[in-house]
């Protein structure tokens, strides 16, 4: 062949190695493999190490800790002293002897519905909320658009919650007979269960689940010097109705303790808070014992989510001032973690990833790590602070004003930026 000749096939075939035998070929075959391997591993390498610093980062800002913060939004507004607040659908529901007010993270008033009522009690649950007159017969029903229904009850209303989906189901007393009566959002009955006093006792507590399928009641009986709390539970779907008459499917007995507070924690785990312990069911259909936590002090306050459960204990005082614990704890019964409170609280705000304490200025955010993320004073004495569903940012509804606070590692040169007073908080 041509020296012309070949030169035009190396021109056409670009970048090509020529050999002149089989060993030869063999030879740069496994220099181009050791190559390409020597540049893969290499490539490995720094995306592992492009990971882990990724990794390392990310931990640091999850673990970041606050101390200060910028006023992102204020509306000066008017809270009423005498009014009682309770969190509803991200914002607040307001409600007193003669009113329910729905207001928004601005401060806003949304909607204004009048009540008459001497003790009103309100309880929430996704998009219903139900305002009752404790000791009387009047009960509302509200979503965040407003009311959806009113009832007249006739017998003394004891108690009352509400599912997810606007179910509620209520505890009615008489003089020698106390009934449980479940209705839909707009207020027509579902069913009616009726228990005496002298045999079941005095009703302390009910819980309905999210879909108003199941329910939870607690009873005390008091006969001698013996104290009986029996807890009793109830399904209103197919597998309640073949059980027998009145729905019951279970039932636990405690023999010197009491069981104020019941609470499904999702739609199919209950958690029953008593003097001296705590119990956890699993209730699909019917009710069986998951965990039991012992208890060395009486629970104050009580917080929970779908991950966990949590409680507030009072704590040994410290240079005279009151200290508090909080505990969590999975819904398996296993201990999270504990925190100290070193500050009277008021509110406990339990969000998906953190919990919110808050008391007079005083603001506790813990993660659900167990890892403070802000622990400081705000401007004002709080009603409020619930997380905006911004990163970093939460709404701060003080007696005079609404704030949208975002937390900063620094107070910074702007005017608005705010240095949190750290406390001390210490861990178990």
């Amino acid at each position: 062949m041509g020296r012309k000749v070949r030169n035009n096939l190396d021109n056409q075939m670009g970048n090509v190695v020529h050999v002149r035998g089989p060993e030869e070929a063999a030879e740069v075959n496994r220099e181009i493999a050791s190559r390409v391997r020597r540049q893969k591993r290499n490539l490995m390498v720094i995306l592992f190490i492009i990971a882990v610093s990724a990794a390392v980062v990310i931990i640091l800002m999850m673990n970041r800790e606050y101390n200060g913060y910028k006023v992102e939004n204020r509306n000066d507004t008017s809270y009423e002293n005498t009014a009682s607040y309770v969190q509803f659908c991200g914002n607040l529901l307001k409600y007193t002897p003669d009113g329910v007010s729905y207001i928004n993270t601005n401060g806003d008033t949304v909607w204004t519905a009048g009540v008459d009522m001497k003790m009103p009690i309100a309880v929430t649950s996704g998009s219903y909320a139900v305002v009752a007159d404790m000791s009387g017969n009047e009960l509302y029903v509200f979503n965040d658009e407003g009311q959806v229904s009113n009832l007249t009850m006739p017998y003394t209303i004891c108690d009352v919650d509400v599912a997810s989906q606007g179910a509620f189901a209520v505890v009615l007393e008489s003089d020698k007979t106390n009934y449980i009566n479940l209705y839909d959002k707009n207020g027509e009955i579902v069913y009616t269960m009726k228990t005496s006093i002298s045999k079941s006792g005095y009703p302390l507590d009910i819980a309905i689940s999210d879909d108003g399928q199941k329910l939870f009641s607690s009873y005390i009986n008091v006969g001698g010097s013996t104290v009986r709390n029996n807890l009793a539970a109830y399904n209103f779907g197919d597998v309640g109705q073949n059980a027998n008459a009145d729905r019951m499917v279970g039932g636990y007995k405690f023999e010197n303790e009491v069981i104020p507070k019941i609470e499904f924690i999702d739609n199919d785990t209950v958690a029953a808070f008593g003097t001296s312990s705590i119990t956890i069911y699993s209730m699909k259909e019917k009710p069986s014992e998951r965990a039991k936590i012992e208890l060395d002090e009486e629970i104050r306050s009580i917080f929970y989510n779908d991950d966990y459960i949590g409680i507030i204990q009072a704590a040994e005082p410290k240079d005279g001032e009151k200290q508090y614990k909080l505990t969590t704890y999975d819904l398996k019964g296993n201990k999270k973690f504990s925190k100290n409170i070193s500050f009277s609280y008021d509110n406990v705000y339990a969000a998906k990833k953190e919990i919110i304490i808050s008391g007079g200025s005083n603001c506790l955010i813990i993660r659900t790590n167990g890892r403070v993320k802000f622990n400081g004073n705000l401007s004002g004495k709080v009603v409020s602070v619930v997380p905006s569903g911004k990163r970093n940012e939460y709404v701060v509804v003080y007696d005079n004003a609404t704030e949208i606070i975002k937390l900063k590692s620094d107070s910074g040169d702007d005017s608005e930026d705010k240095k949190a007073v750290s406390k001390e908080d210490s861990e178990d």
